[in-house]
């Protein structure tokens, strides 16, 4: 199914820069102070372009390579706002989220990299985004290809799977009971707050969408990463990013 249809009329509400400032590729943070610790320490020439409501946009390049960085704010809601600006008003082409997760298969430790290869929500964020009433979505194979080569390339290992983008954090909540209702083909690996909304609304749009999690906190461990690490110790994850989106 194709993006809702907008009217003529109207204008980026969320992103106040103009068409020419986003570059055609970004990766997407959840977090805005990520966005700018990346644009700090990893891009040349950064700019910021738009800070409507705190959500830094910058624009820079890597190796030489134009490129935008931006926060997606926490959940599906925020995340759905700004990817839908991005395809829409802004031309671009392709995302990498770049964010955080929880494990919930012993495998998984704090902080192991994940590249996403399904999202699951039992939500209605699709039907009520275009009508559809799929509940797993799918990143670009593309994309997710060249990410899975490249950490190859930089010695990264990482695993794959299905993640449940949740609509709480499950912290708190009782995320055990949601677990219990996904269908038994379905073997969920971690949880998340937004990949099902970045996936569905790149195919809507027929652009590629990506997103690679770090491991921050596991169902089977006390380990638990902290605020700052959260916002400043990801550079592996922001690495395999960023040299994977300017191929």
């Amino acid at each position: 199914m194709k993006a809702p249809k907008v009217l003529e009329h109207i204008k980026p509400a969320h992103i106040a820069c103009t068409k020419e400032e986003i570059a055609p590729i970004v990766v997407m943070p959840g977090d805005p102070l990520r966005a700018k610790y990346i644009a700090e320490n990893f891009l040349s020439d950064a700019k910021l372009v738009s800070d409507t409501r705190n959500m830094f946009i910058f624009t820079g390049t890597y190796k030489g390579v134009r490129i935008t960085v931006m926060g997606s704010g926490m959940g599906m809601p925020s995340m759905s706002i700004y990817a839908f600006e991005l395809f829409y008003f802004f031309g671009v082409e392709k995302i990498i989220r770049v964010g955080t997760c929880g494990g919930l298969i012993p495998e998984l430790n704090v902080p192991d990299l994940i590249v996403v290869d399904s999202a699951y929500n039992e939500g209605n964020f699709a039907y009520s985004y275009n009508g559809d009433p799929t509940h797993l979505v799918y990143p670009s194979k593309t994309l997710n290809e060249t990410i899975k080569e490249t950490a190859k390339e930089l010695n990264l290992h990482t695993f794959s799977g299905t993640v449940m983008s949740t609509e709480q954090f499950g912290f708190y909540s009782d995320n055990e009971h949601v677990l219990a209702r996904v269908p038994k083909t379905i073997k969920i690996i971690a949880e998340e707050m937004e990949a099902f909304a970045l996936f569905h609304i790149a195919d809507s749009f027929e652009k590629q969408a990506s997103c690679i999690l770090t491991v921050v906190d596991s169902k089977f461990s006390d380990e638990f990463m902290s605020q700052e690490d959260r916002e400043k110790s990801l550079n592996e994850s922001i690495t395999l990013a960023l040299e994977s989106i300017i191929k």
